[in-house]
């Protein structure tokens, strides 16, 4: 990363968040007098009129009349600028200066909140924008605008439309910023291995500020990595990377996450893991797939494990990771009957035996059923060159 001040986060980005812990319930310490001042503050601070009134509805916030005239006031008076400078621009400039101008006003009116408006505005300054870099600064700035609004479609179309920018002669950084973007949407539509791989590319020389914090960035990639890689890759690209040692420990409990689940230290693992699940409910990102990630994360830890055994008793296996062994059976027993652990659970002998297949047994078998199809082809060829 690079040592000069990070950027900003998008106070778009930053409001989202706070509108999604606001509205959502079974999210632990959640001030929400604290949540609706901060919430109201972006607001006043950035004017953002088109959304006062619905902000102050979700947020039960009685809406100011003189101070929604006052913001809209300062809003026309800001574009009306704004297109003076278009209007002069185009009048005594040239081409470059017409397009800064254009791309002024649709950040404003992103800022502002003015969705329509400010698609409108983009599309202005993107037929006047030439080369490629800048054309995906503008795409970047419009999926900051659909995420903020939780349009998923959208997010994905202006991914499309950065990606194909890219492969027309995109920089290196803006590659490097499209991977996060495209990490943030594969996160949230829950393709973690994909996601995963893009952030362990980017967090070297991470440039998104103005999407997500540096160490939010860290705190996605070890998630993510913990449920999508397997162990030695975890160890070389997560535990021994400098950009995840340099901000882990100012993640309350994600480093004993990582590392006792490499250090197969699985009571550790679990307790870590409990500590973590108000940070994962409380993102805007991972909480619909708050379940499903957890279940992904016990399956990591219970597969790992059996990796070392032929058969190890229930009793053993429940102590090692802190939990009972009636509460193990019936985890067990879900993973296996979803094809998730390859062993099979002896109830009578309390015992868990595994039944990984052999590898070089499955080759065998691949290489003779190609060989038959081999054959088998061969001697239609040589039917139809008989009869000819």
């Amino acid at each position: 990363m690079s040592a000069e001040q990070p950027e900003r986060q998008d106070h778009k980005i930053e409001l989202a968040q706070k509108r999604f812990l606001f509205r959502t319930q079974g999210v632990a310490d959640v001030d929400r007098q604290q949540l609706q001042r901060e919430i109201l503050g972006i607001v006043a601070q950035h004017e953002m009129a088109p959304i006062y009134e619905e902000v102050c509805v979700e947020v039960g916030h009685s809406s100011n009349a003189a101070a929604l005239e006052e913001m809209r006031q300062h809003n026309a008076q800001r574009l009306a600028e704004l297109e003076d400078k278009i209007a002069d621009a185009e009048k005594n400039a040239g081409e470059v200066e017409v397009r800064d101008a254009l791309q002024a006003k649709a950040d404003h009116l992103c800022s502002i909140g003015d969705h329509a408006a400010a698609l409108a505005a983009y599309a202005a300054a993107e037929a006047k924008t030439a080369g490629v870099g800048p054309k995906m600064d503008l795409a970047f700035s419009q999926i900051r605008l659909e995420l903020s609004r939780g349009d998923w479609r959208a997010v994905k179309a202006g991914l499309e439309k950065a990606r194909g920018l890219c492969d027309k002669g995109g920089d290196w950084e803006r590659k490097n910023k499209l991977k996060v973007y495209e990490a943030v949407f594969l996160m949230a539509t829950r393709q973690f291995s994909r996601a995963a791989e893009l952030l362990l590319d980017a967090i070297a020389t991470f440039t998104s500020g103005e999407l997500m914090p540096y160490e939010r960035c860290i705190f996605y990639t070890v998630l993510l990595a913990v449920v999508a890689l397997d162990r030695p890759t975890l160890k070389s690209k997560v535990i021994d990377s400098p950009e995840v040692l340099s901000v882990i420990d100012s993640i309350p409990h994600l480093r004993p996450f990582l590392s006792s689940l490499y250090d197969c230290q699985y009571a550790a693992f679990f307790k870590a893991f409990a500590g973590l699940t108000d940070a994962i409910r409380a993102d805007a990102y991972l909480h619909p797939h708050f379940r499903y990630y957890m279940r992904e994360a016990r399956a990591a830890a219970y597969a790992q494990f059996l990796e070392s055994y032929k058969s190890v008793t229930l009793a053993s296996m429940a102590a090692t990771f802190g939990v009972s062994p009636d509460f193990l059976d019936g985890e067990l027993a879900d993973f296996i009957v979803a094809g998730r652990l390859p062993a099979k659970i002896d109830k009578v002998a309390g015992m868990v035996e595994t039944n990984r297949p052999d590898a070089k047994n499955a080759l065998y078998q691949q290489a003779i059923k190609q060989g038959d199809l081999l054959l088998n082809r061969v001697q239609k060829l040589s039917k139809v060159i008989d009869i000819e």
